[in-house]
């Protein structure tokens, strides 16, 4: 515990003192007289480097690029590879685990050791890995790296410790699966196939041993060769010669008959007394020729499952084999059961399915239950117990990318009735025809943590969804949906203002503010919209209110006397004005500038609204000469003020919600006064012209990227708040011209979080550059500085340091042109503060933070009274008040004089459309709202805590006086910061484009953390990271995944707790006692002693030079730290006795059921003896 003292000497003059060596920040706001002056402040400090820890907790949503599928069927868990190494391991609700190959190749198989508690996964780069699921956190045991033949198939049988291993040269290799070496016993192809065939026979696609004999292999090659291999005798018992090419091959459970798939859509079922030729062969979805002829070729089958059951007919279930001339059919998977063919249609591509059986044994009958089908974009599971083939509910968040995701929110501790309310409206809208018995993949173990409090999750989507999503104790789970698309009526082909827009996604939500006390919602669309929405548990049919605003800024452009006095009114609003179709007299004909009409047409009708949130206000921007509105970067709503702000790179927007009223509409600029720290000079007509014409086509080609080498570090702005979907650069100084021709639509087709895949270059060598470039497409707008196109000459750390200073000489010409005029709003805070030097109370204030690093404090006057409020204005006045920092500013917070977080006002929910008590009518119930009419004591003061890209400061106000001032970072420029609550104190977390994750202590922003944590990769990250309260943030891992990360050392400890376990105790069920009289007939599986023949004593050792083994991080050394010493040891050898005296019991049951056999076996021959004993020869 540290404690540190500011004397604070000076704050009644108009210099504050250096306090600390700190650069200091100053107003140009007059000097206090009755304001706050304490002499000392003493804040402790509560938190330490120990208190920090970076760590992944967990991964929601359907794996990205899935490649591979595998199920074991007694633990009854899941496991899906991916194209990028990642395998997610699946449960019961509760039980799910993300894994990742260090290498990063593609997972090209999956195989359970059935219920031993382990994996094999098989790569692209040729490994195989053996993963150890009885922890928590899954780690490798062993790698086994193929360094002279590329793996295609991999097969394990049953209870057996030996892989077989296929290969592209067509050899078949063995491994141990317990020492993970390959075996000496190798199958080459040529031995495999007759001398006499001329050609290769290809790769292995397919291993399996027969049912009845486990030392027989068969081998599947995809020229269309299949070969049963019998293992002890080393020779082919037969080869199988088809024309067409296997893709997959299935036995029926008594090893009599197996089915093979064809790459020409038909299905050949082969029966071993006749291998010379199928004994059936079928097209599924053929045309069946008139003539006899042969079936019309189909698309491959590339998998078929062949399955018995007891009571009815087998299934036969395939992928694929449609016919050619059906186009634009949809993926199929069909089930053949008896004589009746079920095709089930499918939303995306089929990568794999499996049956889902009730034995584990294969030589047993199958009795299959479900089919789990991994699609692109989809998992499902298919019921067969029913008729009409249902779906199982899917527990699991698998439908987050149902629309790509554009924004994200996390909200941690929320109030804890929220939860079940959104829960209980949006059950109302699940979708029905479920399967109703319970989801068949229920393995593991998952226990509610004891430190759990209500997290809700937020994501906006593409097509204007939002949805909620509960995010307590590590699940994920909806909540509740909502569609703001609603709200505006449908574009239409040939609509004039919107016909543009038909293609393209005009309801992608870019950002989203909700207050989780008052239940408002905040949603800000790409069409330069937003929406409020307010909750009601009541439906209700309410008109919308619409407000349009006329938000356009051209100061650069020199202006005469005469057109100021005719732009008076560019910056306007008016509420339901008049919107003028094209082509009407107050819209100009089609071909003319289009002006004064939103992007999108809110309905004007009364609207049903059913129980949930219900939009009760519509914010739009105005096209303003022929050119769009630009898109909103900023924005933030407060319930106890009843007011909403919102900003973009043309100015600010005030809007009284209750009033339904505009009360403020101002540029940038005019925001400053007379207190600008900047000097900006108009350019002329001319190379105003020039720089608009080079900059028409920045949307469509790469020259966006050259301009963005060139421009100021401080010239654009990331905001963690600020998620975009789309760029749009936009000119400064441009001259007013309608550039966009009836083929360019205003707005670029959406680029979701999910969708933006760019390679950005290393900070530290194009520092710039590479955040130029992501900042071209991270916001939609773009800020040029005027010495980007007349100025060459100087170098990036000259320009750098000149655009990083705040004060200029009014008489350096060089000074005038490098200064950037367009200045975009990045950020909106509405908090109790002081907005003047001389204020003696704090008062409602909305502050502002700018792309130049510049803050202002907005000053607001409102009644308090709750009559008053609705009738009487609320007066909006920029206070003068101006604050600076270095870079883009992305957040505020405020603290009080002991260092704790001042919590911003806000309104208690209650319900719009609740039906009135008269002895007991509603009042709006304030919280933490204090007016400064009911104020007759000085306050205290308070501490403002400012975030840039680069810096960060903290202020005391009223004096306006920089306390402590932290470099963030110089080689790159942060990306997402965010004042939280941790450990029962404050603390600030930023994410920079480097990947690097610091802690900031408050006040003294004393360092914490820095962790190179998460590479920058992509702008899905930059896009969607977010910190919570508590110690966690999560981001996009890809576009269908959400990453939840840990900050907090306890928040990792428990977070780590609370994992489900993979695997638990079960006993392996027992075969089937099939009788003596079948067992005596052949019917019963031979049984082969597979160590005889690969251990290394029989088939000696392999080439070295084959494969390479690789020990894994899992080994038993991993496994006791990860256990904890001697109570890890303990744990083991409990559990080592409990198999090993469940394998005796297992031995016991085998010899009482011996003994059981040869007792009938006894009985059986005496009675045939009794009945033979008498007959003669002849009358056998």
């Amino acid at each position: 515990m540290k404690k540190f003292r500011k004397v604070l000497d000076g704050l009644t003059t108009s210099s504050p003192v250096n306090i600390g060596g700190a650069p200091l920040c100053s107003s140009t706001a007059g000097t206090p007289t009755a304001a706050p002056t304490p002499r000392e402040i003493e804040v402790v400090e509560t938190l330490v480097s120990e208190n920090f820890q970076i760590c992944k907790t967990v991964r929601h949503g359907f794996p990205h690029q899935p490649t591979a599928l595998a199920f074991d069927p007694v633990q009854k868990i899941l496991a899906i590879g991916s194209r990028t190494g990642g395998v997610r391991i699946l449960g019961r609700p509760g039980v799910d685990c993300y894994c990742q190959h260090d290498s990063g190749a593609a997972v090209l198989q999956l195989q359970f050791l059935i219920n031993e508690g382990a994996l094999v996964t098989a790569c692209a780069d040729d490994t195989l890995h053996l993963w150890n699921l009885r922890q928590k956190r899954p780690a490798i045991l062993h790698s086994l790296k193929f360094n002279r033949e590329c793996i295609t198939f991999c097969h394990l049988p049953f209870q057996s410790k030996w892989l077989y291993v296929g290969t592209e040269r067509g050899n078949t290799h063995i491994v141990n699966i317990e020492s993970f070496v390959l075996s000496g016993y190798v199958i080459m192809w040529n031995k495999a196939i007759e001398l006499s065939t001329k050609t290769h026979p290809g790769p292995v696609v397919h291993l399996s041993d027969s049912p009845r004999d486990e030392g027989k292999l068969l081998i599947g090659f995809e020229s269309g060769t299949v070969v049963q291999w019998d293992l002890r005798a080393k020779k082919a018992d037969f080869r199988i010669y088809y024309d067409e090419a296997i893709h997959s091959v299935s036995w029926h459970h008594e090893g009599k008959q197996f089915m093979c798939s064809h790459s020409d859509g038909s299905l050949t079922t082969w029966s071993l007394r006749n291998t010379a030729k199928p004994f059936q062969v079928t097209f599924p979805h053929g045309k069946t020729q008139r003539d006899g002829r042969k079936p019309e070729s189909c698309k491959p089958i590339l998998k078929v499952d062949y399955k018995t059951t007891r009571n009815s007919e087998p299934f036969i279930i395939f992928s694929g084999g449609l016919s050619y001339d059906k186009a634009n059919r949809r993926p199929t998977l069909t089930i053949m059961h008896g004589k009746s063919i079920t095709a089930l249609e499918m939303d995306h591509p089929i990568v794999e399915f499996l049956t889902l059986c009730e034995t584990p044994y294969a030589n047993e009958v199958q009795e299959p239950y479900a089919v789990a089908v991994l699609l692109e974009k989809d998992f499902i599971v298919v019921d067969l117990t029913q008729s009409n083939y249902p779906i199982f509910e899917n527990p699991y968040p698998m439908d987050i990318h149902e629309s790509p995701v554009t924004c994200t929110a996390y909200f941690a501790d929320c109030p804890p009735e929220i939860i079940p309310v959104l829960y209980s409206i949006g059950a109302k809208h699940k979708k029905q025809g479920y399967s109703h018995k319970e989801w068949p993949v229920s393995g593991g173990t998952w226990t509610l943590g004891a430190q759990t409090y209500p997290e809700i999750i937020i994501t906006g989507h593409a097509d204007g969804s939002i949805k909620f999503w509960d995010a307590s104790a590590i699940t994920l789970q909806m909540l509740y949906k909502l569609k703001t698309s609603k709200v505006f009526e449908k574009p239409k082909v040939g609509d004039g203002r919107v016909a543009e827009l038909v293609e393209e996604d005009p309801f992608a939500v870019q950002m989203v503010s909700w207050c989780p006390q008052s239940r408002l919602l905040c949603v800000v669309g790409i069409s330069a919209h937003v929406i409020l929405y307010r909750f009601s548990r009541h439906d209700a049919t309410t008109e919308i209110t619409a407000l349009e605003v006329r938000l356009q800024c051209d100061v650069e452009e020199p202006i005469s006397p005469s057109e100021t006095d005719a732009n008076t009114g560019l910056l306007d609003a008016s509420l339901h004005s008049p919107q003028h179709p094209p082509g009407s007299p107050g819209s100009a004909t089609p071909d003319s500038v289009r002006d004064s009409i939103p992007c999108l047409r809110v309905k004007n009708r009364p609207i049903r609204m059913p129980p949930g949130y219900q939009a009760d206000l519509v914010v739009q921007l105005l096209w303003v000469d022929g050119e769009p509105p630009q898109q909103i970067t900023s924005l933030d709503i407060n319930s106890a003020y009843s007011l909403l702000a919102l900003g973009n790179c043309n100015g600010l927007v005030v809007v009284d919600y209750l009033q339904k009223n505009v009360l403020l509409c101002m540029s940038t600029l005019e925001l400053y006064g007379s207190n600008d720290p900047y000097q900006r000079l108009t350019r002329s007509p001319r190379k105003s012209r020039q720089f608009a014409a080079g900059l028409t086509e920045l949307t469509d080609n790469q020259v966006s990227l050259e301009l963005d080498r060139s421009r100021s570090p401080t010239s654009d702005h990331v905001n963690g708040h600020c998620t975009s979907p789309t760029s749009q650069p936009y000119g400064a100084g441009r001259p007013k011209l309608n550039r966009r021709g009836p083929s360019r639509p205003p707005f670029r087709k959406v680029q979701s979080a999910a969708c933006m895949e760019v390679s950005l270059p290393a900070p530290h060598t194009e520092g710039c550059a590479s955040r130029r470039a992501m900042l071209q497409q991270l916001h939609g707008y773009s800020v040029y500085s005027h010495d980007e196109q007349h100025s060459t000459a100087y170098s990036w750390n000259e320009r750098e340091s000149r655009e990083n200073s705040f004060s200029r000489s009014r008489s350096s010409s060089v000074s005038s042109i490098d200064r950037e005029t367009k200045e975009a709003v990045t950020v909106l805070r509405f908090m109790e503060s002081y907005a003047h030097k001389v204020d003696a109370v704090p008062s409602a204030c909305l502050w502002v933070g700018t792309s130049l690093g510049v803050v202002l404090v907005i000053a607001l006057s409102i009644p308090t009274d709750e009559e008053e409020r609705l009738e009487e204005p609320v007066t909006v006045m920029p206070s003068g008040t101006v604050l600076t920092i270095k870079g883009s500013v992305l957040t505020f917070g405020s603290l009080d004089c002991n260092g704790s977080l001042v919590s911003i006002p806000y309104e208690v929910w209650r319900d719009p459309h609740a039906p009135e008590d008269p002895d007991c009518p509603r009042r709006r119930k304030l919280v933490n709202f204090s007016p400064s009419t009911s104020q007759d004591t000085p306050g205290e003061g308070h501490l403002a805590v400012v975030c840039s890209e680069k810096q960060a400061k903290v202020f005391f106000m009223p004096a306006q006086t920089c306390l402590y001032v932290h470099h963030i970072t110089e080689t790159s420029f942060v990306l997402r910061a965010d004042v939280v609550s941790v450990y029962n104190s404050v603390c600030l977390a930023c994410f920079c484009a480097n990947g690097h994750v610091m802690m900031l202590s408050l006040p003294s922003l004393r360092p914490l953390l820095d962790v190179n944590f998460l590479p920058l990769t992509d702008m899905r990250i930059a896009r969607t990271f977010c910190f919570a309260e508590g110690g966690q943030a999560l981001y996009l891992s890809s576009p269908t995944e959400i990453q939840r990360i840990a900050y907090s050392q306890d928040m990792c400890d428990s977070l780590q707790e609370m994992l489900g376990e993979l695997f638990t105790p079960v006993e392996t069920p027992e075969a089937q006692n099939k009788g003596f009289l079948k067992g005596f007939f052949g019917g019963n599986a031979q049984t082969f002693d597979r160590e005889e023949l690969f251990g290394e004593a029989a088939a000696g050792k392999a080439s070295r030079s084959l494969a390479q083994h690789i020990p894994g991080q899992g080994g038993l050394e991993g496994m006791k730290a990860a256990a904890g010493g001697v109570v890890g040891d303990l744990a083991r050898a409990r559990m080592a006795a409990e198999e090993r005296g469940q394998r005796l019991g297992e031995l016991e049951e085998r010899t009482a059921l011996m003994m059981s056999s040869a007792e009938m076996f006894s009985k059986h021959a005496h009675e045939l003896m009794l009945k033979c004993k008498d007959k003669k020869w002849y009358q056998f």
